[in-house]
């Protein structure tokens, strides 16, 4: 039964730009899609978040920041994001799309691995976290279903949807640990902390479960498998693979240590010692072959996934997985009962039928033969005889291309078009898309690159700027900063000069920096100290504009009178430019304090302090260190800044 026929999304276009073609897969916060970005005409993945869990803001922001995380790894061996966004209720991630399988559908299919492919898929997964590692972030979910294993043999980590910073302390306080029971290191469980070892020892248990085709740690609870996590070491490898290198137990007890503090430090420390294991064991050793390993034949298919195409060495005598199209048919088609032969004549001067006569066996067993025979091809003609799988050419050189499909028999039409993510020459989509079924004579349509789209700057001088603004983004540019320049030709408020100057052919959506007129320069005259209407008068009469300020100041300046201005008398402006007005209120008026009888000293200090000058004046003869009285009596008032004398005494 086809899951994706109900699905309301399937056929949908999300965000005006992303058509859905099938469902991949689903978890238990979103559902991925095989969708085309109709923008660009290529195959990619669409994330989309369960739109009952987009009204919670939690939700949500995992959701982006997962988008955010992965968009700052560029590694061949993650997941590319290349967009986020929402529609109405969806919360989607646009990422890359890795046509094959996952480690998980690998392990079903093969049970336990040769140590040669287990560890040809642990170095990229380990180079991957790497990168995250060293960028500061942490998966914290590493499992074999986050790891993809693409028909070109490339390997890839997925679904950074639990990623956090490695500085970020991450705990179980509601009463819940993020992650898988099976790869979750006994720290996790114990006390929510999450650091770069946790992605360390769940590569030890991925390691360990590909070696022997098992988890390490199994219960009927997941409260038993969490026990034995906390008090049991992972057993080694060897235990259950008989003859296996022991330098393989020694990696994996190195990368599940109970202890963080006995592990490697990061991903990039454990692919050293990862790497240096290999090199120690010999071919025949790498070559083994697990009792537990098993063939497609032995029953090794795996069920309910997308792209089952494993490009893992197989035996000699496996048969490759059929294609997802083939399975659907494979499980869907009905074969037509034939119509049952008439009934004999009835026996001449009979008007009954004579007695049945059963078949015998020899006949029976030559007709099941015949109707096998009939099903198996038209089986075959459905599945394999009319019909082959698009292979993945994506991102391939377009000769490398054409060789590929030409090998598997299909006709090919080359297009072009830019792209801003695939290298010139190489191959940006394919029409049908890689992985779909296609008849033997079919002809499959490839889109080459022709390298980043260019645009040419418009040519915009002496327009305003709202017409150059509309002009540039016409062309499929943006608008950048925009400054302003004093010109004696160009009207104010049009354009002056582009940086890249017109005609330059930049890339789409490149900014485009304006220059533009702020008309002929004037001087602005110097009117402080004029009344506000004199001042005003003054202004307008140089082409400017005067707005008065609404804080008034004290100033020397009489009250009423323009105090400052900005700009100031000098500076210049522009035709229709502004100049603030700020007013005086007149002198500030204080009380004097009263320093009659106190040192000169005091009488200084207690004056300066009020806000005035000191002038001392001094007897002729025998002056005395006290005030005999003041210029201004103590209590009255007196402008803030005036002078003060005070007057010593003398005699004996």
């Amino acid at each position: 039964m086809d899951t994706t026929l109900g699905d309301p999304l399937v056929g949908q276009v999300l965000d005006g730009r992303y058509r859905i073609e099938a469902r991949i897969a689903v978890g238990g916060m979103a559902t991925v899609y095989r969708a085309l970005d109709t923008r660009l005409d290529r195959v990619l993945a669409l994330k989309v978040m369960h739109p009952s869990l987009a009204a919670d803001g939690a939700f949500v922001d995992r959701f982006i920041r997962e988008a955010k995380s992965v968009a700052r790894l560029d590694h061949p061996n993650v997941v590319g994001v290349f967009d986020q966004g929402t529609d109405g209720t969806y919360v989607y991630l646009a990422m890359e799309y890795v046509a094959g399988c996952t480690l998980r559908d690998v392990l079903r299919e093969r049970g336990a691995l040769q140590p040669r492919a287990a560890l040809d898929i642990t170095e990229p997964v380990l180079a991957a976290l790497g990168a995250a590692h060293l960028a500061g972030l942490v998966h914290r979910d590493m499992k074999p279903e986050n790891v993809l294993i693409g028909d070109d043999g490339r390997v890839k980590v997925a679904d950074f949807g639990l990623v956090r910073a490695v500085d970020t302390t991450t705990t179980a306080s509601t009463g819940s640990v993020l992650g898988t029971v099976s790869y979750l290191a006994p720290e996790q469980m114990e006390y929510g902390t999450a650091d770069t070892r946790v992605d360390v020892y769940a590569c030890g248990v991925v390691l360990y479960e590909m070696l022997t085709g098992a988890k390490p740690h199994t219960g009927s609870t997941p409260a038993q498998i969490l026990y034995q996590h906390l008090h049991e070491d992972v057993p080694p490898p060897s235990a259950a693979v008989p003859g296996l290198a022991q330098r393989l137990d020694e990696v994996v007890a190195a990368a599940t240590a109970r202890d963080p503090q006995g592990r490697p430090a990061d991903a990039v420390a454990l692919l050293s010692v990862v790497r240096a294991a290999r090199e120690s064991l010999s071919d025949e050793q790498l070559d083994a072959v697990p009792p537990q390993a098993r063939t497609p034949e032995q029953g090794g298919t795996p069920a309910g996934s997308e792209d089952r195409t494993s490009v893992l060495p197989r035996p000699r005598t496996a048969r490759p997985l059929p294609p997802p199209e083939e399975e659907q048919l494979n499980r869907t088609t009905r074969l037509e009962r034939p119509p049952a032969p008439p009934a004999p004549p009835a026996a001449a001067g009979h008007g009954r039928r004579g007695p049945r006569r059963r078949p015998s066996r020899a006949l029976l067993a030559v007709l099941a033969v015949v109707v096998l025979a009939v099903i198996g091809t038209g089986v075959w003609y459905v599945s394999s005889g009319q019909f082959t799988t698009v292979p993945a050419v994506l991102d391939m050189t377009q000769d490398k291309a054409l060789r590929t499909l030409n090998k598997a028999g299909l006709g090919v039409s080359t297009k072009q078009d830019f792209s801003d993510t695939v290298e010139r020459g190489h191959v940006i989509s394919t029409d049908p898309t890689p992985g779909s079924s296609i008849r033997n004579t079919g002809k499959v349509t490839i889109t080459v690159s022709k390298g980043p789209a260019k645009t040419e700057v418009p040519n915009v001088v002496g327009m305003t700027l709202d017409e150059a603004k509309k002009k540039i983004q016409a062309a499929g540019l943006t608008v950048g900063e925009i400054g302003t320049q004093f010109s004696t030709e160009t009207p104010p408020g049009s354009v002056l000069a582009t940086d890249p100057k017109p005609g330059s052919e930049r890339r789409p959506d490149t900014p485009v920096a304006l220059t533009v007129s702020k008309g002929e320069a004037i001087g602005v005259p110097k009117v402080q100290g004029l009344t506000a209407d004199a001042a005003t008068a003054a202004l307008q009469a140089k082409g400017l504009k005067a707005q008065i300020s609404d804080t008034q100041v004290y100033s020397d300046i009489p009250p009423g009178s323009v105090a400052a201005q900005s700009p100031g008398d000098g500076a210049t402006a522009a035709k229709g430019d502004t100049v603030t007005l700020t007013l005086s209120k007149g002198k500030e008026m204080v009380a004097v304090p009263d320093v009659t009888g106190k040192s000169e000293a005091d009488a200084k200090a207690a004056l300066t302090a009020a806000g005035f000058q000191v002038a001392v004046d001094r007897p002729f003869f025998f002056p005395r260190d006290s005030v005999d009285s003041q210029s201004v009596k103590g209590g009255d008032k007196a402008a803030k800044g005036d002078t003060i004398t005070i007057r010593l005494k003398g005699g004996f």
